[in-house]
């Protein structure tokens, strides 16, 4: 099952317009009183520890993307689930950034405030970086989006990035637009809606639009706007927000240094549109700037046992306030956000179903003035809470100590790491009366695993036994040969390697990437799955490697593969081909090709 995000949309006037996300680490509220008139603190640096999740634009996890935390000499990368960790890390303690990279995507980047000793987490969804078109650096010209979205570059305007020359040629427009209405609005921008305004105050800013802009030649290198020239960005209004949005807006571009948003101009309203010039390109946002007062809280339930990971919305409920704010619980159940002050919210809990549906399992009401408020411990109702607990032993019995449990609950998937005597222990939001979970152990010294077993939870204790981490192993690889050369292997976790597809579709694909090798190897390849199990045939629908460099096509015979292995979703799947491809352009060289491969499975 693809892992899906949805959260529900906000149809009143004010409260559709997100503000900021969680920081989801525990602050002494003492420490967080803001004056908005005042640069804030961006040198102090603290230590804490960061986790999430990191999803692509059909919700299914990325593997093997890079994730750099603050001042971490080097950055860690994503599993077979999309999931990352990265402990003890020193970061600035007001504006801690997560950096995600992952080729064809822009950087997905997460800005929290953190207290020393601390931790944070975050649901994290990439934006493809889709060339939207092509201008002539001579002539310049728009690139117009369906969403009405238009990037005006001039003529004789820009530059190569890396050595400030001027450039001739064909410049290629990267191009993403941010619905500020979005569902997911939360997962994929950048950032968490914090400003600098022109003064270097720092300010919530409530959004109307945002867009990711990169030019590039050719070849791949970065181009920028010349010296003493201006791009135009006309930005689409949809007409409840056109109704809200006042003539003139304060233009914001995203810092990826700080992760801060700066203020730099403004734009225009001209019909259901605003339109800006902009010097530079990176983010740009369109938002009004507000004050901002610190809230914290803990979620627990009502043994008092902290509920980690939960989906938490704050929702605005008087008209002055412009903050809808949503994000996930830490480890501890904490949550610590800013909000517009002399306002009411409604603080909705979601269970991995309901974020689906849009119906909250639990709603309290508060207000805030102008001082920092701690709601103190949310205790959710014995009701939809479920403790979860259980073992994970090795092969000879033993408790395994270096490892954890992944969990599939509902939508979502959820890693808990074991302590020292191979237990575990924590607390979640039922999707109803009963829930259905999947649960794995692994033990990561060995690189084994259980097999996955479903489990029906209901409120209360819920005991799933022992796990024995055995007899499964997490290797994953890709191995291929082209026209008799030498081998080539990728393997997990050093290298991208991933199984997806869609629903309905007749068929899925596998792909593999080592991006530290210049250039890049890489595979991608497609199968039928009508039929798909161990001991079946399927036919290869489409086949391409950077060894071949060009896409091919497949004749007569059908290459064949051959299936060894098939589990469920969270197993995996291994099997192997062997055949002869076609270039697709003349004269349509031919290529053998050789293949075997072992994934955990996503779809």
């Amino acid at each position: 099952m693809l892992i899906q995000l949805k959260k529900k949309i906000y149809l009143p006037l004010i409260a559709l317009l997100s503000v900021a996300v969680f920081f989801s680490c525990k602050k002494n509220v003492d420490d967080t009183q803001i004056t908005n008139t005042e640069t804030p603190d961006l040198s102090s640096r603290v230590h804490t520890s960061v986790s999430g999740y990191v999803l692509d634009e059909n919700n299914a996890p990325v593997q093997a993307a890079a994730v750099k935390v603050g001042d971490a000499s080097a950055s860690v990368q994503t599993n077979a689930y999309g999931y990352f960790e990265v402990n003890d890390v020193e970061v600035v303690k007001n504006a801690a950034v997560v950096n995600v990279s992952k080729a064809g995507y822009f950087h997905g980047i997460k800005t929290f405030a953190v207290t020393a000793g601390k931790s944070a987490f975050f649901r994290i969804k990439l934006i493809p970086k889709t060339i939207a078109g092509t201008v002539s650096s001579t002539s310049g010209g728009n690139i117009t989006l369906s969403s009405g979205l238009i990037i005006g570059l001039p003529a004789n305007g820009v530059v190569t990035a890396s050595s400030n020359a001027a450039y001739s040629g064909n410049i290629n427009v990267a191009v993403a637009w941010l619905n500020p209405e979005a569902n997911d609005l939360t997962e994929i921008m950048p950032g968490d809606l914090r400003g600098l305004d022109e003064n270097g105050a720092i300010k919530g800013l409530t959004t109307f639009g945002m867009t990711a802009v990169e030019l590039s030649d050719d070849a791949g290198n970065l181009l920028q706007i010349a010296s003493g020239k201006k791009a135009t960005i006309t930005m689409p209004l949809s007409a409840t927000l056109s109704a809200a949005a006042p003539a003139s807006i304060p233009l914001w571009y995203f810092n990826e240094n700080n992760g801060l948003w700066k203020q730099e101009g403004s734009a225009t309203k001209t019909g259901n549109t605003y339109v800006g010039e902009v010097s530079h390109f990176s983010w740009w946002n369109c938002d009004l700037p507000n004050a901002i007062v610190p809230l914290t809280f803990t979620v627990v339930d009502n043994s008092g046992n902290p509920v980690a990971n939960a989906h938490v919305e704050i929702t605005p409920t008087t008209s002055n306030s412009w903050s809808h704010i949503g994000g996930y619980t830490d480890s501890t159940g904490y949550v610590s956000v800013f909000v517009t002050p002399d306002a009411s919210y409604d603080l909705e809990i979601y269970s991995s179903c309901s974020s689906w549906n849009g119906t909250p399992d639990y709603t309290q009401s508060f207000s805030v003035t102008t001082t920092a408020v701690d709601l103190g411990n949310i205790v959710l109702p014995a009701s939809i809470t479920a403790v979860i607990t259980g073992t994970v032993t090795d092969c000879n019995g033993n408790p395994v100590t270096n490892g954890n449990v992944l969990v599939q609950n509902g939508w979502y998937y959820q890693s808990y790491t074991l302590d020292n005597t191979g237990s575990y222990s924590f607390s979640t939001v039922l999707c109803s009366g009963s829930t259905s979970i999947n649960i794995i152990g692994e033990d990561l010294s060995s690189m084994q695993q259980s097999t996955m077993v479903t489990h029906t939870i209901v409120a209360g204790n819920n005991s799933i036994g022992n796990l024995q981490a055995c007899g499964v192993s997490t290797n994953q690889f890709i191995t291929w040969t082209t026209d008799g050369g030498s081998s080539i292997t990728l393997t997990s976790p050093g290298d991208s390697l991933t199984q997806d597809g869609n629903p309905g579709s007749t068929q899925f694909y596998i792909s593999g990437a080592n991006y530290n090798t210049s250039p890049v190897e890489n595979i991608q390849f497609s199968m039928n799955n009508t039929g798909i199990g161990v001991g079946s045939a399927q036919n290869l629908t489409s086949f391409y490697t950077s060894t071949i460099g060009a896409q091919t096509v497949i004749t007569t015979p059908a290459i064949v593969v051959n299936i060894t292995e098939y589990g469920a979703i969270g197993e995996y799947i291994a099997g192997n081909f062997s055949g002869t491809v076609l270039e697709s352009v003349p004269p349509s060289t031919p290529h053998t090709v050789t293949c075997s491969f072992r994934l955990r499975r996503n779809f």
